[in-house]
């Protein structure tokens, strides 16, 4: 890799060349853009050895740290082995032993996995088999999909379809095929003397009577279990999942659990739904599966779906693909993830890393500038308190704390006035305690300008 250039140069370089994601490219002319060199563990290191403790998990994508030494050793044996091959027609032993170790994780109730790459392909999937699945079932008219206020599934257009955040779906209104949304049980809407079990009986209700006026039409619910993370990290009670489980097999519609942010341990159970003790009829996951290394997603489902496409007839076969499905090398990749969770008791160890870092965040959580402290297994997050939402101050708020963290040598990227943390599960003590004490100097200091 030639590292000669100057950082300058990098950058520049980059945005002539590179549109990147989730960015409106102008504001680079005043917002760093950063020339990652390398990473190791929880941090990353520019290209003038700067380092960025990645409290976002680059994405939400890295578990176990960047420069993994074990994923690292799978990746290498594999590279030897076999790189890629065309599913179809085809396995190979990193598919089939990841197929089997995430359906043993379901105690076999989620038994078939099918693969693609991203996140919002995973979704894309899910939709498509409910879809299709009623269809060959006789039950033509089952076209419609429920979602949850302030939803995020992706940005293809099927998941566009079933996601709730006008930032993304509006300027695409035209080509998109429009779901009924349906109250959030966001626990934030709690008013003095209520609980968030009252927010989540409440959405369930509305749920119940989005199903009852459109009996017979409904496919499925998809809903991120626990945490709906794009819209603001709104957080609910598990008693919504339970009875939002019961309403669709009362209604005879199935449940999509998107997992894809929110699986992996992310909850504090390796699937979000486990959380509840209920399995959704389709599992997507994505993101922490390959543990950040490799694009990787999955749907996971049941045998009595699988057994409604098996048939001599390739019409009613589910003809989805992808060229990379299931990738010998991301499957190798989530295999060794995997394997971290078993033999290190990685669960255990994150619900007293979770106490730590809850203890560290304490002098933000009791601000008198936040509101809705609020924590999830391993996601914390916390709104920022504006007069007025609509000042200059409060709609910059995430790019201005944004830059100010990598002064601090931070990677944190708010949502709107919500900043969040989800660090990598290999965060140790001293750097719990960084991210406590320099997230609060930069919330100050950006709440201080906004003053």
């Amino acid at each position: 890799m030639n590292t000669s250039a100057s950082t300058s140069d990098w950058v520049k370089r980059s945005l002539q060349s590179v549109w990147h994601p989730c960015t409106q490219m102008q504001h680079h002319e005043t917002m760093p853009l950063i020339p990652v060199s390398h990473g190791r563990g929880a941090w990353l290191v520019d290209m003038e050895g700067k380092r960025y403790l990645d409290g976002i998990s680059s994405w939400w994508v890295n578990l176990f740290g960047h420069a993994n030494p074990r994923i690292n050793a799978a990746l290498k044996d594999q590279l030897d082995q076999l790189e890629h091959a065309m599913l179809a027609g085809f396995t190979h032993e990193p598919v089939i032993r990841l197929s089997e170790k995430l359906s043993a994780l379901t105690g076999g109730v989620l038994g078939h996995c099918f693969y693609a790459s991203d996140g919002a392909s995973a979704t894309e999937i899910a939709l498509k088999m409910s879809f299709h699945f009623w269809r060959n079932q006789g039950q033509t008219e089952k076209q419609e999909f429920i979602c949850l206020k302030g939803s995020y599934h992706g940005e293809t257009i099927g998941a566009l379809a079933v996601t709730d955040v006008a930032l993304f779906r509006d300027a695409y209104g035209p080509m998109i095929r429009n779901a009924h949304v349906v109250a959030s049980p966001d626990a934030r809407q709690v008013k003095e003397g209520g609980t968030a079990i009252d927010i989540a009986r409440r959405a369930a209700a509305d749920m119940e009577r989005c199903l009852q006026e459109r009996a017979g039409k409904i496919a499925a619910v998809i809903l991120e279990p626990l945490v709906q993370c794009a819209t603001g990290f709104a957080m609910h009670d598990s008693e919504y999942l339970r009875l939002v489980r019961a309403l669709c097999d009362q209604y005879q519609v199935h449940l999509i659990g998107d997992e894809i942010a929110v699986g992996c341990g992310r909850t504090g159970t390796f699937f979000a739904c486990e959380n509840a003790q209920i399995w959704p009829d389709f599992v997507c996951l994505s993101k922490g599966i390959s543990g950040g290394y490799l694009p990787l997603s999955l749907v996971m489902t049941r045998e009595a779906i699988y057994q409604g496409f098996y048939d001599s007839d390739v019409r009613r076969g589910f003809l989805h693909s992808h060229s990379y499905t299931g990738n010998p090398l991301a499957c190798r990749a989530a295999l060794a993830t995997l394997e971290i969770f078993e033999t290190d008791d990685v669960l255990a160890q994150n619900r007293v890393k979770a106490a730590s870092i809850t203890e560290a965040l304490q002098p933000l959580a009791q601000h008198h500038q936040v509101k809705h402290f609020r924590q999830q297994g391993m996601m914390w997050a916390f709104d920022a308190v504006f007069d007025d939402a609509n000042t200059p101050a409060a709609k910059t708020f995430s790019r201005r704390f944004f830059t100010q963290a990598l002064q601090e040598e931070l990677l944190l990227r708010p949502i709107g006035n919500t900043v969040y943390l989800m660090p990598p599960y290999i965060v140790n003590q001293e750097e719990i305690s960084i991210v406590g004490e320099r997230m609060l100097k930069v919330f100050n200091q950006v709440m201080g300008e906004a003053a």
